[in-house]
């Protein structure tokens, strides 16, 4: 294993371990994935393994096919490899993807407007978000390879209707800053429309203002916060890189 490996390895381990520990994660289904730059293959969760769980040396490796090279020993999730390998064999600029069923972003991708410029959080993705339209289980690569990726395009933000949400990122840390920003952005639309008020909405100026200035803050998105994270999981004494 070389030390790219380790490192993406590492890192994705942890991105799974600060899920648990925010809660964002559903018993033993979604799934996080992260490759090398230009790999052929991935990493992810073996099937039936709690986030909290999931440390660098027990994640597998899966190429675009679905067919476990490192990890034989573990359970197979075909929709986590179907979604994920479909996403990098035509998405060659993403290295993760995070995929989760979270409870207000389910509620956001039910809602017919979808994902609304309400606060901050959700004016990182203005015009920047793809939805995609319920269908069951992903438990074919042709239909994802059509409907999926097509659907997100060139975004690296999406909603699947009634379903759950996806972000991806050339990074891990890209990929969890916008879980991060998404998630506030779910929770705070919904407790918004909860209160029954009419909503102040930005003009289209300031948003398209706010988006660009929001996406070029840093030089490397996600970054500073995650490295922020990764001490906090060493406060907690969560060792996720064994």
């Amino acid at each position: 294993m070389n030390n790219s490996e380790q490192h993406v390895r590492q890192n994705l381990a942890a991105a799974y371990q600060l899920m648990a520990l925010f809660g964002y994660d559903d018993l033993t289904f979604t799934h996080l994935s992260a490759r090398v730059p230009n790999a052929q293959e991935f990493f992810i969760l073996p099937f039936g393994l709690l986030f909290s769980e999931v440390t660098a040396s027990n994640l597998l490796k899966v190429d675009f096919d679905g067919n476990v090279l490192e990890g034989q020993e573990y359970q197979y999730n075909k929709t986590g490899y179907v979604i994920h390998g479909s996403i990098y064999k035509h998405r060659p600029d993403l290295n993760a993807a995070f995929h989760l069923h979270t409870q207000s972003g389910i509620a956001v991708s039910a809602m017919r407007e979808g994902l609304l410029p309400l606060s901050q959080w959700a004016l990182h993705f203005y015009d920047r978000v793809s939805y995609h339209e319920y269908n069951s289980l992903a438990l074919t690569a042709e239909a994802h390879e059509l409907g999926l990726v097509k659907d997100l395009g060139t975004n690296k933000v999406m909603f699947l209707r009634n379903h759950g949400i996806l972000t991806c990122g050339t990074t891990i840390h890209e990929a969890y800053i916008y879980l991060h920003h998404l998630h506030q952005a779910c929770e705070t639309q919904c407790k918004a429309m909860a209160a029954r008020e009419q909503l102040i909405l930005p003009d289209k100026t300031t948003c398209e203002k706010t988006v660009n200035d929001l996406l070029s803050f840093e030089a490397d998105i996600g970054q500073r916060d995650w490295q922020a994270l990764l001490r906090l999981l060493k406060r907690k004494g969560i060792n996720y890189e064994v």
